[in-house]
């Protein structure tokens, strides 16, 4: 069970017994690190002001990817280290990481043939690709991933990537840094840091009043909010250098039904994907836009619904309108300013600056950054922190640590589904499926004591009961429905209001 709080794990209450990190901001980057740290002996506390992943982290296109187009901007660096990335994470967490295919039609008029060949055979080749399948031309005449296509469409190129679960990841790592030790604290905002001979001192503020703590260093890692942080709460008097780009998406009926995915070039230069989602949906994004504004406030515009049901019927036969989106959600990337003209053309890699003065306790703050490359990003933080952390020298760990739930085989998936499946015959394959998907081995905790529905307790809808709820409240930070419904899963789809409604009133009084 995660720990409560930072006087529970017996570190950095006071100036005599600091802890030796400080981490500001529970999404990827932030419990990236966390774990890290947490995994070379270092004790860590890490604080988030509302859930884990509750902002950028969940509101992701769901890929673990290479970034195809960044080749267009020679970044090279990025995209090979993150198509490296791939299979690692692929093999830590084999439940919420998935190889899939991805359909890039040939458009005429727009990037040649020749380029797009190009293109993936870099791709195919300066990631280190082992297990994932080479690039291939289809005959979209005669290959199913033609037929929802409009006929236009003859020739296209088929590669690999993968699908992660974007929010489970990041509570995946929180687990794991609590495993090891760590102390997360949500929904514990962070109202003042400053430094006192030569340590952090650090304010917090809960439901419950304000909290100091001590720590020997700091990571801002707050994503949209990192200048915050940094002018607010550290006053540090440093330009922030954040380019908040709005990246929003739509989910629709499904619109075919095989598992393949299609990425669509746009005559404006953009890409959107076209992606199979929660069995019965498709997903399809992303805006490039520059925000202005609280990052907490963002939603999809109707002018970015519009474009991506525009895009998106450009090239399927059904065409896709606005009316018949079921839900959308939209995030802000915090990219590090590079003087891009472009939204879309902005860097996607990380920018880490350490702040350091002599004597001083240091504060290292993350710019940027995507969720594929989360575990080197915060590899190469605790790099930075190594010259004034004595922990932060010891070896580096994550490339095959397993995320909890994520201890079996990479090609183990359907074998452990069978092996769920038969201990629990009386649950519905498609339930089977979803719970292994979402908690791997750690299913079978989820399942624990049931000998038949009544025994997982009160139904909240879909496939929802009271033994999950209990679970993600007791070892996931789960405090609300939106976090059961919309981070934890993706069932805040298949429950109408009342039902959500009630589950939150259950979540706030168990």
């Amino acid at each position: 069970m995660p720990p409560e709080s930072p006087s529970s794990a017996g570190f950095g209450t006071s100036p005599a017994a600091p802890c030796d990190l400080a981490v500001i901001g529970g999404g990827i980057n932030g419990c990236g690190i966390a774990r890290d740290a947490a995994g070379r002996g270092a004790s860590v506390v890490l604080f988030e002001k509302d859930d884990l992943a509750g902002a950028t982290s969940s509101r992701s296109t769901k890929l673990i990817h290479g970034g195809l187009r960044y080749l267009e901007h020679y970044e090279f660096r990025l995209v090979r280290e993150a198509l490296m990335e791939r299979e690692r994470l692929w093999a830590i967490a084999p439940h919420i990481i998935w190889p899939l295919r991805f359909v890039l039609p040939h458009h005429k008029g727009l990037r040649p043939a020749w380029l797009l060949r190009l293109g993936l055979f870099l791709y195919d080749h300066i990631g280190g690709r082992k297990r994932l399948p080479p690039t291939r031309t289809l005959d979209l005449a005669h290959d199913a991933a033609g037929k929802p296509l409009k006929d236009d469409q003859a020739k296209a190129f088929e590669y690999s990537d993968c699908w992660v679960e974007d929010a489970r990841l990041v509570v995946l790592n929180a687990m794991d840094a609590a495993v090891r030790g760590a102390s997360v604290h949500t929904r514990t905002r962070v109202v003042s840091a400053s430094r006192e001979n030569g340590l952090w001192h650090v304010t917090t503020q809960n439901e419950t009043g304000r909290s100091d703590v001590w720590a020997r260093s700091l990571v801002n890692a707050a994503g949209p909010w990192v200048g915050e942080v940094l002018n607010g709460v550290v006053h540090n008097n440093a330009k922030a250098s954040v380019r908040m780009v709005q990246g929003s998406h739509i989910v629709v009926p499904k619109l075919y039904e095989h598992d393949r995915c299609y990425i669509f070039q746009n005559a404006d230069g953009r890409i959107i994907f076209a992606i199979p989602y929660e069995q019965d949906f498709t997903l399809i994004g992303t805006t490039d836009r520059d925000y202005q504004g609280d990052p907490a406030d963002v939603s999809a515009t109707p002018e970015e619904i519009a474009y991506l049901c525009s895009a998106a019927s450009e090239y399927f036969r059904q065409q896709v309108a606005p009316e018949s989106v079921v839900w959308t959600y939209s995030g802000v990337r915090p990219l590090y300013d590079d003087g891009a003209s472009k939204a879309q053309e902005a860097t996607r890699d990380y920018v880490l600056t350490l702040d350091a003065p002599q004597g001083e306790a240091p504060l290292l703050s993350v710019f940027g950054g995507k969720i594929t490359t989360y575990r080197r990003l915060a590899e190469a933080a605790i790099g930075k922190l190594a010259p004034h952390a004595p922990w932060a020298a010891r070896a580096p760990w994550t490339v095959s640590g397993a995320l909890p739930g994520g201890d079996f085989a990479i090609d183990g998936f359907e074998g452990l589904v069978s092996q769920i499946a038969q201990a629990h015959p009386w649950l519905e394959p498609r339930t089977v499926t979803r719970l292994v998907r979402l908690y791997g081995t750690r299913a079978r905790e989820v399942l624990a004591g049931a000998r038949d529905h009544a025994g997982l307790g009160r139904h909240f809808g879909a496939d929802l009961y009271e033994n999950e709820v209990r679970y993600l409240m007791r070892a996931e930070w789960a405090c609300r429905a939106e976090d059961v419904l919309w981070r934890r899963s993706k069932l805040g789809l298949r429950l109408d209001q009342a039902q959500r409604e009630a589950l939150d009133a259950f979540m706030l009084g168990a």
